[in-house]
């Protein structure tokens, strides 16, 4: 077998891998997906997205063009929008691979496709259908073409147009990689190119415009978000949280290995040779600063792309000597990365309970999206919501309620938001992890989540459900 079929039949691994891992351990989308598949079925209904739903989250045009597609399987649409980012996972460790061996040859292109693939912060983003798993897959593809044939041009800039319809950081990167395709190109090639690099962030404001009136309202409405939601943000907070959600996302003895691999990596080959992953480095942390000087909230998933490069010149820095030829500098090298696999792996063996909280959460999920299937398809709920809305204590169930039951919003709200109550009013009860991810919210009033003193109408698992009486 040749190594591009090996690499085909690996490829091909990873996408049953995801599809049973998807069939046999049933997960859902998480807060931000949710939203994204209700305004897709807003659209197809005539309906415009309700951007400007209390603590929505920023929208991304391309995810709601695919929640509108998936909307047309019904309630199912959730499930299949977590398909689709585990495929994208898988795809995302493939482009992983072929960065690392268009860099430094197959075994530190291995390593460091496994490093990407086993993060339990990128297996977490795949399993909720977090939006940074296709913006990632298709940016770490663009990466790895434009690597194999340098200033390629239409098809790493088409990708580059296409994540960034799904994350901003993408409209920096087509800005640069338009500068680096200019040399040697005709007046008619470059306006081609910088067509691909205005798409994105003028469909972006378009879609803005069209539905709120303001072009920038992603931008307004992502600051004053996290005013409402009292999120750590600012430029003071940037040092610290750059290495540790750096470190977290990556995984420390990685994150080392990914610092040493630049150094190593420069030295050996130049910064022009290294280029693509430094662009992918410096692109993240300039937009990850960005964030702090704008206001914006500071969160771990602004990293993702550097944390990726890093895994990826991690990989070299632990194999690349498997690209030298033999002699003491090979040799040196080689031991130096049995012992740093060593270390690695007994930091693994501490942290092992890394994969079985990957397991704990996928069991709340399912735990928590049974239980509130059973109680809105419960007589008293749907009877109650006939003469009013139904509420929770936060926003953060309000979403999957909506998606469940089709409904608007004005049925489904929190009390965050008012705290007038509904026809039909939720109280969460459940132990603390339960209590703490949906009972309460930053920015939130415990108050909201204090049921009355009489008994509920209803008790399903974890909710106490109060009905007005009859209109």
């Amino acid at each position: 077998m040749s190594v591009a079929q090996r690499e085909r039949a690996a490829f091909a691994a990873l996408v049953v891998m995801a599809v049973a891992a998807w069939a046999l351990a049933p997960t859902y989308p998480d807060y931000d997906a949710y939203h994204h598949l209700i305004w897709g079925r807003d659209l197809l209904h005539g309906v415009a997205p309700g951007f400007e739903t209390f603590a929505a989250p920023t929208q991304h045009p391309l995810y709601i063009a695919i929640g509108a597609l998936l909307s047309l399987a019904g309630e199912d649409g959730g499930r299949l929008l977590v398909l689709v980012t585990l495929l994208c996972h898988a795809a995302l460790t493939a482009a992983s691979y072929a960065l690392g061996r268009a860099l430094f040859g197959r075994w530190p292109a291995i390593l460091g496709a496994l490093f990407v693939g086993s993060s339990f912060a990128f297996l977490l983003y795949a399993v909720r259908a977090f939006v940074d798993v296709p913006f990632l897959a298709l940016v770490v593809w663009a990466a790895a073409l434009e690597v194999a044939r340098p200033r390629r041009g239409v098809l790493p800039m088409a990708l580059l147009a296409c994540a960034g319809l799904l994350r901003p950081e993408a409209w920096v990167l087509a800005g640069l990689y338009w500068l680096w395709c200019l040399p040697g190109r005709e007046l008619r090639a470059r306006l081609a190119l910088l067509a691909l690099v205005l798409a994105a962030p003028v469909v972006w404001a378009l879609v803005d415009l069209a539905v709120t009136g303001d072009p920038l309202y992603s931008l307004h409405g992502t600051t004053a978000l996290a005013e409402l939601l009292d999120r750590e943000r600012g430029i003071a907070r940037v040092p610290g949280a750059f290495v540790t959600f750096l470190a977290d996302v990556a995984r420390p003895p990685v994150a080392l290995a990914g610092v040493a691999g630049i150094v190593i990596a420069v030295r050996r080959y130049g910064v022009k040779r290294m280029a693509v992953p430094l662009a992918l480095l410096g692109t993240g942390a300039l937009t990850f600063i960005a964030t702090g000087i704008a206001g914006l909230s500071i969160i771990q998933r602004y990293l993702t792309l550097p944390a990726v490069a890093l895994c990826v010149l991690a990989g070299y820095a632990v194999l690349g000597f498997t690209t030298l030829q033999p002699g003491p500098l090979r040799e040196r090298w080689r031991m130096g990365a049995v012992a740093a696999l060593v270390l690695g792996l007994a930091f693994l063996a501490v942290k092992a309970s890394s994969f079985a909280r990957l397991a704990d959460e996928l069991r709340f999920i399912r735990s928590t999206h049974a239980q509130l299937s059973t109680l809105l398809q419960s007589p008293a709920v749907r009877e109650g919501m006939r003469c009013g809305a139904l509420t929770f204590p936060t926003y953060r169930l309000v979403p999957d309620a909506r998606w469940q039951l089709d409904a608007p919003d004005v049925l489904v709200r929190s009390r965050a938001e008012d705290p007038r109550p509904g026809a039909v009013n939720v109280y969460l009860t459940g132990d603390a992890k339960f209590q703490r991810r949906f009972g309460r919210a930053d920015g939130v009033s415990r108050s909201t989540n204090a049921p009355p003193a009489d008994e509920p109408a209803l008790r399903s698992g974890p909710f106490a459900v109060y009905v007005a009486p009859r209109c």
